[in-house]
């Protein structure tokens, strides 16, 4: 059933890039983007021209300079950073949705996990490496096009190998027969999830888990009320993440000498008149230095509520 070979595990560590990777330019932490690598392929954005043969022998993490000697680093595709620069298709999990989804399912090596809800495929891939390198995620979207694109994305990161992309409205139709009693895991992601959850319940194993991504309330009751008929320990959250600056800040202050342990308090610069070239003050004030953190001005808000449940034992 599983369509991966078990000896190799999703990793860019230690690895040299070759002809045909996707590497993630980093310029800096809010500017990056995917680029393939190609023999005759170049690379140009503000600071110069930077061409890929150059790029190729080195390995990930790289620090590399363009014509003008302006630099960028080029970084392994991993699904944090996949997140960060992928085509939005449809609305995406981030970075702490994704690993409390990752936690909550008890996804690890081996897992079978079956996802209704393809989407731009930002779960998908951590997802895979998740799984891998002897478990497999079976996902389903109803669009067309869109599993095509995510199938392509699949194979530029390198996951393809632990994943199935297919066609299919899981919300009406429910999730293949053939997975039936084989998933540890399914998650959903639709806009009526209750209308796939029985087919979810069947698909499970025993004491299988699921999760359900709604990002209205509405949604979140009606779900509820039709896992309480297969499932137990149900419980809803909203992940909000919030993320800090931490910078040096530089002030001026005045000198105390009464052998005090305490730094010296910031003073304002006094003012000096000068008569015959000579200044009134003889003291000078001090630079100093501290860090200080502060709440970053662009923090993401709601996403969407997560439920999770654990189908019940019948005996």
């Amino acid at each position: 059933m599983l369509a991966t070979d078990p000896s190799q595990a999703i990793t860019h560590l230690h690895r040299l890039i070759r002809n045909g990777d996707l590497v993630i330019v980093y310029e800096r932490h809010d500017q990056m983007k995917p680029v393939m690598v190609t023999q005759s392929g170049s690379f140009q954005n503000r600071f110069g021209l930077f061409k890929h043969s150059d790029w190729i022998g080195k390995p990930f993490g790289s620090k590399v300079y363009s014509n003008k000697n302006g630099f960028v680093y080029l970084l392994a595709p991993t699904p944090e950073l996949w997140t960060l620069v992928l085509s939005h298709r449809t609305q995406i999990l981030y970075l702490a949705d994704i690993s409390f989804v990752i936690m909550y399912l008890e996804v690890v090596p081996g897992c079978v996990v079956l996802e209704s809800g393809t989407g731009s495929g930002s779960l998908t891939t951590s997802l895979a490496r998740a799984v891998s390198p002897s478990g497999h995620v079976y996902t389903f979207d109803f669009h067309e096009q869109r599993a095509a694109s995510a199938g392509d994305d699949f194979e530029k990161t390198g996951v393809s190998k632990v994943v199935t992309v297919g066609v299919r409205d899981v919300q009406g139709e429910g999730f293949p027969s053939e997975f039936s009693g084989l998933a540890d895991a399914v998650f959903l992601d639709l806009p009526q999830p209750w209308l796939a959850i029985p087919s979810a319940g069947k698909m499970l194993k025993a004491d299988g888990v699921l999760c359900s991504f709604s990002p209205c309330m509405e949604q979140v009751q009606r779900s509820c009320e039709t896992l309480t008929s297969q499932f137990t320990d149900i419980r809803t959250f909203e992940v909000l993440l919030r993320t800090y600056e931490v910078k040096e800040v530089r002030s001026e202050s005045c000198p105390v000498d009464d052998g005090s342990p305490l730094k010296p308090l910031p003073c304002k610069r006094r003012q000096r008149s000068f008569e015959g070239g000579t200044s009134n003050s003889s003291e000078s004030p001090m630079v100093a230095s501290t860090i200080m953190a502060k709440p970053s001005a662009e923090a993401r808000g709601h996403t969407g509520y997560l439920t999770f449940a654990r189908l019940k034992c019948m005996s």
